[in-house]
């Protein structure tokens, strides 16, 4: 199969024009594929398909996909880079025409941008069958030409990264418990001489004094486990890294605060936080980045058993605070409460922390964005820039003093682990929680609740758990190993 691109005329009445890989492909059968094209009706709009077959012996089906207007670049409205983005839904939509005709291999235009062509390929024909007798066929992407080959590797392994991320989110949670989670993960990393990955057992938990960890994951059967990995891909080793701290909740059933039945099987994707920042990893691995990176990835579940906490039930964090956990279902923010105090033992560059974090940041922003705040503008300004060229796109939401007095004024602890207001402005009381444990100067708490799964919100990504915004962190640490800032 070949997937050929093709741009809107910038008139509406006009010819299309084709890409140059089209136009090659178009001399090569003497000028058919434009004459069927002309004679198809209306020109192809974008991330609509025609298909042509027997037009020429090695590639007997063609699938020409729309592009939209040739000239398409960053859009200041929407935040992202819309040729890409329209590359990467064209492209995905072609490939997934090839597989429906259960044909192996895939030949893709790059479209201009070769990167983004293997992104729209490889996430576009991702999807979780594991647990299937019937598998869809697999289909094998690959570049048509040689002439971007480099790029189109790139974005192969971007892709890849966050697939790996959809994977360990859509799996079961009795597959990926937290012991197989951290074994996945190591197993992915085996073949890197510079990484080091330690599976921290709750004995090790309990030394460092992780209160707040061990006081959800004590609710269940299943043991917990601290996941660290070191990846040394710096000039020098002791260069101080780039440490990404991720919610690690293989399965969240609210605890105590049990969360209604409809849709709780969902809440197996409750550790894409710790999905998105080890697939990161993976992928800075796979590049080969030129910095250090740390992962940390507290692991366990949230269940209600006799063990769990309760309501009202107070626990000390690593630093000392004590926490007052007047909901059990909002446990994200005791595991992230330890996992960051234990970040700052390593000199960070900075701390990113990624988690599942809150329904009211889907309230919030719905799949549009991942919400950030931060208490660096620097820091900001890269992730933003980053994300405006993956299209996983991110939003500043606020950090003010006003959200911590609603979490700090608390009867029995010196904090709660809910804002006072209840739910008003949930998500930024939970980051407010989780400010006061950190005291770097560069730290930035993403909230992916909102883009945790995909319905058809993304063209390029099928229904399912989104993996998100997996690419997004690989740009950004891509560019902060560029970046002089110490």
């Amino acid at each position: 199969g070949l997937v050929l691109g093709i741009y809107s005329s910038e008139k509406d009445e006009g010819a299309a024009q084709f890409t140059s890989a089209g136009d090659a492909f178009d001399r090569l059968v003497s000028g058919k594929l434009r004459e069927l094209l002309s004679v198809c009706g209306a020109p192809l709009k974008k991330g609509k398909t025609r298909i042509f077959h027997g037009l020429h012996q090695d590639f007997p089906n063609v699938v020409v996909v729309g592009l939209g207007k040739k000239n398409a670049a960053i859009n200041d409205q929407e935040n992202w880079n819309e040729g890409k983005e329209n590359i990467r839904a064209a492209v995905a939509v072609g490939c997934r025409q090839i597989q429906d005709l259960e044909i192996p291999c895939v030949e893709v235009d790059p479209c201009g941008d070769a990167q983004a062509a293997a992104e729209g390929a490889v996430l576009g024909l991702h999807e979780y069958n594991e647990l299937k007798q019937k598998k869809k066929p697999v289909v094998t992407p690959q570049l048509h030409g040689s002439a971007e080959s480099e790029a189109w590797k790139k974005g192969v392994l971007y892709a890849e990264g966050q697939n790996l991320a959809r994977y360990l989110m859509e799996a079961p949670a009795n597959y990926i418990t937290p012991i197989k989670f951290a074994e996945h993960i190591e197993q992915k990393l085996r073949s890197f001489s510079n990484v080091k990955v330690h599976i921290r057992p709750e004995s090790w938990i309990a030394t460092e004094q992780m209160g707040a960890f061990l006081s959800v994951a004590k609710g269940s059967a299943e043991p917990p486990i601290f996941l660290e990995i070191h990846y040394l891909g710096g000039a020098d080793t002791n260069d101080s890294p780039l440490v990404f701290v991720g919610k690690g909740v293989t399965f969240d059933s609210g605890g105590i605060s049990l969360k209604p039945s409809s849709g709780m099987d969902a809440m197996r994707a409750d550790m894409g936080g710790a999905a998105t920042i080890c697939s990161a990893i993976v992928t800075a691995a796979a590049l080969n980045l030129p910095l250090n990176i740390i992962g940390l990835a507290p692991l366990c579940e949230n269940m209600p058993s006799g063990k769990a906490n309760k309501p009202g039930d107070v626990v000390r964090a690593k630093n000392g605070k004590t926490i007052q956990v007047d909901n059990t279902d909002a446990e994200g923010r005791l595991l992230l409460a330890d996992a960051l105090c234990y970040a700052h033992n390593f000199n960070a560059r900075a701390i990113v922390n990624a988690a599942t974090l809150t329904g009211a940041m889907d309230v919030a922003l719905g799949s549009a964005a991942t919400g950030v705040f931060t208490n660096s503008s620097w820091l900001w300004t890269h992730l933003y820039e980053a994300s405006i060229l993956t299209g996983d796109r991110v939003w500043r939401m606020p950090l003010y003093e006003h959200y911590t007095k609603q979490v700090t004024d608390c009867p029995l602890a010196d904090l709660s682990n809910i804002g006072k207001y209840s739910r008003a402005g949930g998500a930024c009381t939970a980051a407010a929680f989780l400010k006061e444990f950190v005291t770097a100067s560069h730290w930035a708490h993403l909230d992916i609740a909102g883009v945790m799964s995909n319905k058809d919100e993304v063209p390029y990504l099928r229904k399912g758990m989104a993996g998100r915004p997996t690419r997004t962190l690989v740009e950004f640490a891509a560019r902060l190993s560029q970046d002089g800032h110490n």
